[in-house]
């Protein structure tokens, strides 16, 4: 599979691996790419896996619709099942990064029957974030998000200073440069900041639900889950990551790395022992 169409839209996917494999599906974050995963899609292919790593909405040339409407979770879990659909599986073992993560965190919700595994890199489930921008340090590491919220000026500001920002985030020089350049395409700056500004009124009703003492929400990942998380990630800290694991009611692993953000790049052989572990545990299971 080198193409997936959806509703007029057409995403460039990665397809790794022998055809016959159980599938892994790969999520990236932002300002990512497929390629963040080319690792351990690597590592993952010579263990006998299927792996499809799309370039998600926003990202792909022929998949940048325009307005905040278009990168509604809603959209963004559908482009997956999509993708699932197209497998030619019943069920899949999905991987997310960064925001990646947090569309796996998604549609493990919404569609646990798709599902054999879910393993999270970096992004806490979304209920431990809403509570934790009124606990601790939160709401100061993620002032950005505010900030992509502005027309226009983020995505000036960032055309001019983006590398220097992942540099300064950890993330080696290579694949900075490699984002960069994506970055700078025709529509992929709007493309990548549209999943912050159609965050904002779903992650406000969350943290006003929370303030109000709405408690637990009903749904909770009812799949076998892993959560890995870097020690060091300047986005995302120690609060929403501990609180995580309330928000699964089914196996759970925490696996904290002595690392920072960009885990799948560098830190691919930890990333592909964690969702190994949970395919061979599927398999004896």
């Amino acid at each position: 599979m080198e193409h997936l169409r959806r509703d007029g839209l057409v995403f460039d996917v990665s397809d790794l691996g022998p055809p016959e494999g159980d599938v892994v599906v790969l999520l990236h974050g932002w300002p990512q790419d497929r390629s963040a995963w080319s690792a351990v899609g690597e590592r993952l292919a010579a263990e006998g896996l299927r792996v499809l790593a799309p370039d998600q909405r926003g990202y792909s040339p022929g998949a940048r619709p325009r307005g905040r409407a278009a990168y509604r979770m809603s959209q963004l879990v559908a482009d997956v099942l999509a993708l699932v659909d197209a497998s030619g599986h019943e069920r899949v073992h999905l991987v997310g990064h960064d925001w990646g993560g947090a569309v796996a965190w998604a549609f493990a919700e919404r569609h646990p029957e798709r599902l054999h595994s879910l393993t999270v890199v970096s992004t806490p489930h979304h209920h431990a974030m809403a509570w934790a921008l009124r606990h601790g340090d939160q709401a100061r590491r993620s002032w950005y998000m505010l900030a992509f919220q502005l027309p226009l000026l983020p995505e000036a500001v960032l055309r001019r200073r983006l590398a220097e920002v992942l540099r300064g985030s950890g993330l080696p020089e290579e694949h900075a440069q490699r984002y960069v350049a994506r970055f700078r395409q025709p529509g992929a700056a709007g493309g990548g900041l549209a999943w912050y500004r159609a965050l904002r009124p779903r992650l406000t009703r969350l943290v006003r639900k929370r303030r109000a003492g709405g408690g637990r929400a009903p749904a909770q990942v009812t799949v076998p889950t892993t959560y890995l998380w870097g020690q060091d990630d300047p986005a995302l800290g120690r609060a929403a990551a501990e609180r995580t694991a309330r928000w699964v009611g089914a196996d759970y692993r925490f696996v904290e790395v002595e690392a920072g953000h960009w885990l799948p790049e560098t830190h691919p052989d930890v990333v592909a022992a964690a969702v190994l572990e949970r395919v061979r545990a599927g398999r004896q299971g």
